[in-house]
């Protein structure tokens, strides 16, 4: 049986590099995944601050709010930021794995 299913794929180092290029862009595109799924869950829970915030009489809420909508803000951008590196990393990686088959 082993001699069959060495047959089949041969062990090489080309196979090896293969499996984990192919292993890699599928974490990079589950990465992207969840930082964009992640991102909507954010911008709909600042949508949601926005919209209890203009809503609110009492003037104490108003300042906790600007600070809570302030910190929303920053994460949001930090987050975009993320997900902006991290499809740059796939396009090149996708680049490169191109024109490796060109080759």
């Amino acid at each position: 049986m082993a001699a069959s299913s060495r047959r089949k794929r041969p062990n090489s180092i080309g196979n090896l590099l293969g499996d984990v290029l192919d292993d890699t862009k599928d974490l990079v595109d589950d990465l992207v995944d969840r930082a964009k799924d992640a991102e909507g869950d954010l911008r709909r829970t600042a949508r949601r601050v926005v919209d209890s915030r203009g809503r609110s009489l009492d003037d104490s809420d108003a300042g906790s709010g600007d600070d809570d909508f302030d910190s929303l803000r920053t994460a949001l951008d930090d987050l975009t930021a993320k997900v902006n590196r991290l499809a740059d990393l796939q396009a090149a990686k996708a680049d490169t794995t191109s024109k490796k088959n060109r080759s």
